[in-house]
């Protein structure tokens, strides 16, 4: 059977999208799980875990990467099917950007600029490009174990937003330990750690999504 024919014949199969839906789901509900296994054997909530939940910083770090994971999420179904078709949820993918932009913009506003350079640096941004992509590694697996099964139409694509959605869920139970709340040290360490995870998803389907 040539491959259009099987694209053909995948996407004319009613039973195919209803068990790629379920298998992915049910890959991410493993990746949350396996995230917050690895995050408490590494790190743990920080000592002061619920005082901090009363401030809207802290809070802020769970929002923007819950809206990330949540919306990579949408867009990973779509982008795992062999037939290649726009996903309706793709722009939602700008809401966590859009969400952090607006945090750091009320943050300049409010901190004198003297501020910033202590702000931005904080005081573990090592430990966060370090933490995010260890916490996102074994999520990753399993999310394009998923997609393999799948067979997606665009590979790297879909190994990108399978890195995006474990490097979003590694920020979330990451978000728990780190002492560092400010937007601008989540726009930078936060993004750069997700963006390291996303890269290497991009790779990898690369070379194991294709079919």
């Amino acid at each position: 059977m040539k491959t259009d024919d099987l694209i053909r014949t995948l996407a004319s199969d009613e039973t195919t999208e209803p068990h790629m839906t379920r298998t992915l789901f049910a890959a991410v509900g493993a990746a949350v799980v396996l995230a917050g296994l690895v995050w408490l054997a590494m790190l743990g909530p920080r000592p002061d875990f619920m005082p901090a939940l009363h401030t809207v910083r802290f809070v802020f770090k769970f929002v923007f990467a819950l809206v990330l994971a949540g919306t990579a999420a949408l867009v990973a179904l779509p982008m795992s099917q062999p037939f290649d078709q726009p996903s309706k949820w793709r722009p939602l993918l700008l809401l966590a950007p859009a969400l952090l932009v607006g945090a750091v913009i009320a943050e300049l506003t409010m901190v004198p600029s003297s501020e910033w350079m202590k702000i931005w640096m904080g005081h573990n941004a090592r430990v966060c490009l370090m933490s995010i992509p260890a916490i996102a590694a074994a999520p990753l697996a399993i999310i394009l174990l998923a997609m393999r099964a799948a067979a997606p139409a665009r590979p790297v694509r879909a190994g990108a937003i399978a890195g995006l959605l474990a490097g979003g869920l590694a920020a979330f139970f990451y978000a728990a330990h780190c002492f560092d709340d400010s937007p601008l040290f989540v726009s930078t360490w936060y993004t750069l750690g997700i963006g390291f995870v996303t890269g290497v998803g991009a790779l990898l389907g690369g070379r194991l999504l294709r079919w």
